[in-house]
């Protein structure tokens, strides 16, 4: 008997032999070196591996496919621009073993479900479109023509376009993602979920209605200038390594570091720069100078806290708040103030779980600094209030007036190489008007104007049936989302699911009635066109464009580029309707960036931009001062205390990556910062938490969550104790994805709740 969708989605119950050691105190070094050589000689051709280490994120080489912290401005290392998780990157996607149809005959698909997540990625390349019949066991081959006539007549045979979903990946190159986008819509619909809708939608939200645009405010450059920079819910060691770089620039001129985080992360306490051999004989460089073990989903209590003793303070004695900055720039000071001052100092302060000790640490750096930046990522975003979290920060900010001037503003970490890129040129279900005009203007053809569905309303449409295809270009879409039973459910209701990928991954295994995979080209692979080798571009976390070149041979004469596959889907869908000539961008990429120019703000001359080396900024009104908001200037905003409790015996868990971890990509089985070695299903646990439940080191419990009225488990977790907040735990996801409830995400934003999932722990 074939497997259920919900078991081919779950990770397996493998219980490897666990090893716990004590949690580092330093981050990168010599470690960091030995793990990234260790991936690069296991998973990838020697001399492939030191091609790759010399181009990437080099001028005129390729873009890391990993995360999207920024390539300084100036001169870069000879030695390397990359990170050890960069190096693991690029060795899990150029590996060196390549999956093709005898892997398929050999495997069928309930076989491969039964794999880790670990052990799936490490299956090899895909080397040929596969197709899984209806009915079938295991893939079998098919052509790029037969396959791509097969989407089309599925997407032709529905009654209407909005039953079509067509999901991106942040990996997606500008190229990819504005054709993809423009296919979409004039298919007719505006169902483009992303996975920005799962991390830092509430961001955008946030910053968009706060500062007039949904991106940050700072460049590289200030964050080496900065006065303070306070790092909350991140953890740049694992999820943004060259990070650690610029905090150590900061302190190295003056500047002083705060990290707020529930867990004490190495990478937050001390960096060992690799490529300085004199840090790695004196022990590298401490970096927070005060270290805030926030409760989970404390945040916005404790920067209550802190601005109602810097109004304390202005009123006291004055000049803590920029007052001309605040009268010529900002609005809604008067009920920000009023609002605030309706909230108990010693209330907030116990709902973060922050002791007063620490608090007067953080509020004595901040007090008289004028020049502070605010970095963040997932330890913000992905909660109920997340929006309300990124907006108590802004007005942090906007009183003390550190937005746009040099050394100060916001900092939002985006997790994926070109997630801020492909919103940029509109991969979004609710794009702005304006945008949808200049498509029309343009092409002819009236986008729909209504929005479409984001990724946890795609995942409800499919499980009503509402929606019969799903289209995911990159990406490992089960295992990203939250609930996995009810979204594996989901997917199975589909006529057909479609992934373009480069390596195997569990979406490829949980599947509607049919199922194709298509094989692409790694970042780090020559783009063989009729116009000689592409060029594509991508944008980082600070508003920089700039081009990225494959440099490999690809490993396979029957990839496709992600921007192939959609001029083939676009002309097998639309045929003799479209006026646009979709096989021509094929062919030569710079047509494509020839009509992102006349369509997206910000792109003009983009052929001719591109040829600048470091690449080019796009416009940015909050580094500006020029807020384009609907006050015409900065807002402040009244937010609430998350009204949550937890009942006896109740924890609150948070979703984390391990080291060996990058998004849904499993590396291996360790997580060498933590003290976790060979094991993945682990909660880890405040000890007198444990103590409480009779509970120590290895017990095996299973977890529980109940949201609604409805039940979900996960079985077989060992706990390891760990230095985070009493009522607090932690878990890996994928793992544990199952425990978050689709219905529980933030409001205006729809990001999941990942971050704050009440459950409960029974020992086995």
């Amino acid at each position: 008997m074939s497997k259920s969708p919900i078991d081919k989605a779950l990770t397996p119950e493998k219980l490897e032999s666990l090893k716990i050691k004590s949690p580092s105190t330093n981050s990168a070094g010599i470690g960091g070196i030995k793990a990234a050589l260790n991936h690069a000689n296991t998973y990838m051709n020697a001399a492939d591996a030191l091609k790759v280490s010399l181009k990437m994120n080099q001028k005129g080489g390729f873009d890391c496919p990993g995360c999207a912290w920024p390539d300084p401005d100036d001169e870069r290392s000879s030695l390397g621009e990359y990170c050890e998780n960069g190096l693991k990157a690029m060795a899990e996607e150029m590996q060196n073993k390549l999956i093709n149809r005898e892997f398929f005959a050999a495997h069928s698909v309930d076989e491969l479900a039964v794999l880790s997540d670990f052990e799936i990625g490490k299956s090899g390349r895909l080397a040929e479109p596969m197709y899984l019949p209806e009915g079938e066991t295991h893939y079998q081959p098919i052509s790029w023509e037969t396959a791509f006539n097969k989407v089309g007549k599925h997407l032709n045979a529905l009654d209407n376009p909005d039953e079509a979903v067509f999901y991106t990946s942040g990996r997606t190159t500008n190229e990819a993602a504005f054709l993809y986008q423009l296919f979409v819509r004039e298919f007719g619909t505006s169902n483009l979920p992303d996975c920005s809708n799962m991390c830092h939608e509430a961001s955008g939200s946030a910053l968009s209605e706060t500062l007039g645009i949904g991106k940050g405010s700072v460049v590289l450059d200030d964050l080496y200038k900065a006065e303070l920079v306070m790092v909350v819910g991140q953890n740049p060691a694992t999820n943004h390594p060259r990070m650690l770089s610029a905090l150590e620039k900061t302190k190295q001129n003056g500047g002083k570091i705060i990290a707020i985080n529930p867990l004490p992360e190495a990478g937050l306490m001390k960096f060992t720069d690799p490529q300085n051999p004199i840090k790695m004989l004196t022990g590298g460089t401490k970096l927070s100078d005060v270290f805030v073990p926030i409760s989970i989903n404390g945040d916005v209590a404790f920067f209550k806290a802190l601005l109602l003793k810097l109004i304390e303070k202005e009123e006291e004695i004055g000049n803590v708040f920029d007052k001309v900055f605040i009268e010529e720039y900002t609005n809604g000071l008067d009920g920000f103030i009023s609002d605030l001052k309706t909230y108990n100092f010693e209330d907030c302060l116990r709902a973060s779980g922050v002791s007063r000790e620490i608090f007067d640490d953080v509020f004595n750096l901040i007090l008289n600094k004028n020049k502070i930046i605010i970095c963040w990522a997932m330890g913000l975003t992905q909660h109920e209030n997340a929006v309300d979290n990124i907006r108590e920060l802004v007005n942090l900010l906007l009183l003390k007036g550190s937005i746009g001037k040099e050394g100060a503003g916001t900092c939002p970490v985006r997790g994926h190489s070109n997630v801020q890129g492909d919103r940029t040129v509109g991969i979004w279900e609710a794009a702005p008007q304006a945008f949808l005009d200049k498509i029309e203007a343009k092409y002819g053809f009236k986008p729909s104007p209504k929005h479409g569905y984001s990724v946890i309303e795609s995942i409800k449409a499919m499980y009503e049936k509402k929606a019969k295809v799903f289209f995911g270009l990159g990406g490992n879409f089960i295992s990203a989302v939250p609930d996995t039973a009810y979204s594996a459910q989901a997917l199975a209701n589909c006529n057909l699911t479609v992934h373009v990928s480069t390596k195997l991954n569990r979406s490829h295994l949980v599947t509607g009635k049919e199922a194709l995979i298509f094989p692409c080209l790694g970042r780090a692979e020559k783009d063989y066109q009729k116009t000689g080798v592409q060029t594509q571009s991508v944008e980082n976390s600070m508003g920089i464009v700039h081009t990225t070149k494959g440099i490999l041979e690809p490993c396979s004469d029957d990839l496709l580029s992600e921007v192939a596959v959609v001029c083939g889907i676009a002309h097998a869908t639309l045929k003799n309707q479209s006026s646009i000539n979709w096989l021509a961008y094929k062919d030569d990429y710079s047509l494509v960036r020839d009509d992102i120019a006349e369509v997206v703000n910000g792109f003009e001359d983009y052929n001719t931009k591109l040829k600048e080396p470091s690449g080019f900024y796009l416009p940015n009104g909050a580094r500006e001062r020029q807020f384009k908001t609907k006050t015409g200037k900065a807002n402040f905003t009244v937010n609430k205390l998350p009204n949550w409790k937890l009942k006896d015996g109740e924890l609150i868990m948070m979703t984390i990556r391990s080291h060996d971890q990058f998004n849904t990509t499993i590396y291996g089985l360790d997580d060498r910062y933590r003290g976790v070695f060979n094991g993945r299903r682990v909660i880890f646990m405040n000890r007198e938490d444990m103590k409480l439940r009779s509970l120590k080191d290895q017990d095996m419990v299973n977890l529980k969550s109940e949201y609604n009225g409805v039940i979900r488990e996960a079985f077989a977790f060992k706990v390891v104790g760990y230095d985070i907040p009493k009522n607090c735990c932690a878990t890996y996801f994928p793992e544990t994805n199952v425990l978050v409830p689709l219905d529980s995400f933030a409001h205006t934003a729809k990001t999941p709740a990942s971050k704050s999932v009440k459950i409960t722990v029974a020992k086995l």
